[in-house]
């Protein structure tokens, strides 16, 4: 009994870790912004448009990516 839980803790622990990952690095995104280096932001936001397709944070950074590529001079 003891086993199965161990294995169903450790199995909701890893589907939690996985499903933030889109919004971790939509943070870091963030946060490259912020530093104004643009280049590295624009590359993880379209990173995670590629890796997390169905996240909601993909539509936040196809969104990100565009509002950046329209300030490019």
């Amino acid at each position: 009994m003891m086993k199965r839980w161990i294995v169903l803790a450790f199995f909701v622990l890893f589907l939690t870790a996985c499903s933030d990952r889109a919004g971790e690095m939509y943070e870091t995104a963030q946060f490259e912004e912020l530093q104004r280096n643009i280049p590295r932001a624009l590359t993880i936001y379209q990173d995670i448009v590629d890796q997390h397709p169905d996240s909601p944070h993909a539509e936040k950074a196809r969104e990100r990516i565009a509002a950046l590529e329209g300030e490019a001079p």
